[in-house]
């Protein structure tokens, strides 16, 4: 993985976990991801006028992600109405690098070697271990530790149908436009049917922190579809998970959280992991 592919990877990280911020506007999760959906099609749509339409070949990868990614919306949106955060964000976030990592491995023969795979698994270690703070006592919610890894297995899922996807296009630009306003009108239909007309009184006054959560999450994925098509996908989705990192510096520096034990013990495992991937 060249160095600046790296960097603009954790620069797509902590623009991730800037949107994920605004998921806790004062609407219920589906509605917020939802909003956030749409407004990502409407910032992408006029830079569709000076990019090529992808060709045949990549439309069956963008419809395959366009399913993925409304599981990976219903199940993150069901799982958080049930369960704890705390429970419910390492299992997702964590297990998903390591299913796209053996998915992109058998399906598509990517070779990450075994400082790759290393870097993967003490990273991923590094974000269950930040993303529990320490280990609270939180109750086993089958259901909602279900929806977790049904969205871990979404976000695999459309991680391997974009890093193919764009790889198909030729022109990873063109592919992330397309597949941003197709999204954002998939979404905008889901939520229509799921919500009703009422959900526009809602839109309304939450559209500001939807522009920029939106900007932020079409900034953050484009970054990754194309850093899928020139590194292994499974390391770019690995370096991706670091987004937890940036959320819990913003938790400490911010919001004035405190720093405990567990939380440096599990960011000196992330960067461990980078140093990892970075050296493979």
């Amino acid at each position: 993985m060249p160095t600046y592919v790296f960097f603009a990877v954790l620069f797509g990280a902590a623009c991730h976990a800037g949107w994920n911020t605004f998921l806790k506007i004062r609407l219920e999760p589906f509605t917020a991801m939802a909003l956030i959906a749409i407004m990502s099609a409407i910032v992408v749509t006029p830079i569709l006028f000076v990019l090529p339409i992808p060709p045949l070949a990549a439309w069956p990868w963008i419809a395959a992600s366009m399913v993925f990614h409304l599981g990976y919306f219903v199940g993150l949106s069901e799982a958080y109405s049930t369960g704890d955060m705390g429970q419910v964000y390492p299992i997702a976030r964590g297990t998903a690098p390591l299913l796209t990592a053996i998915a992109s491995t058998l399906i598509l023969g990517e070779a990450v070697g075994l400082k790759g795979w290393l870097g993967i698994l003490v990273l991923v270690s590094g974000v269950f271990l930040l993303s529990l703070r320490g280990g609270r006592d939180l109750h086993f919610d089958k259901r909602a530790v279900a929806f977790a890894l049904f969205t871990a297995l979404m976000i695999c899922g459309y991680s391997v149908s974009d890093g193919s996807g764009a790889r198909t296009a030729g022109n990873a630009h063109a592919y992330t436009t397309w597949l941003f306003l197709l999204d954002g009108l998939m979404m905008l239909v889901f939520v229509l049917i799921r919500r009703g007309r009422p959900v526009f009184g809602e839109f309304a006054s939450f559209w500001k922190e939807g522009l920029v959560g939106g900007t932020l999450s079409l900034a953050s994925y484009w970054i990754a579809i194309w850093a899928m098509t020139v590194a292994p996908i499974p390391l770019v989705a690995a370096l991706r998970e670091t987004s937890v990192l940036f959320a819990a510096a913003i938790a400490v520096i911010v919001l004035k959280e405190p720093l405990q034990r567990p939380r440096v013990v599990a960011a000196l495992m992330i960067v461990g992991g980078l140093a990892l991937i970075r050296l493979q």
